[in-house]
């Protein structure tokens, strides 16, 4: 497994983000649709991200992979997470303060 710079998780995550944001920028009948596939790749990237985690540290049980890797891959998953979490929160706080709007 080659070793990736930190700063790519990130980019990873914008990229799945910002990959319709075309669409989502102009209002239209779908841009909601894209907001929930953009959400979609996100949380895939996640998943993705703490699988090849899970991988790394199974090789470095096994003794095929190294420790290194396995600490930057589960370091990279937990990034992940952390961001996927963040826009989750994000999303709560916007819905309970439309919430609170009064009509």
């Amino acid at each position: 497994m080659p070793i990736q710079p930190i700063g790519t998780i990130a980019t990873q995550a914008v990229s799945a983000l910002s990959s319709s944001s075309s669409s989502a920028t102009a209002p239209a009948a779908g841009s909601g649709a894209a907001f929930s596939a953009s959400l979609g790749k996100m949380l895939e990237a996640t998943n993705v991200s703490d699988q090849a985690a899970n991988t790394a540290v199974g090789q470095m049980l096994d003794g095929t992979g190294d420790v290194h890797e396995a600490m930057i891959a589960l370091q990279q998953a937990d990034m992940m997470l952390q961001l996927t979490v963040q826009v989750r929160n994000k999303l709560v706080q916007a819905y309970q303060d439309i919430m609170r709007m009064p009509v």
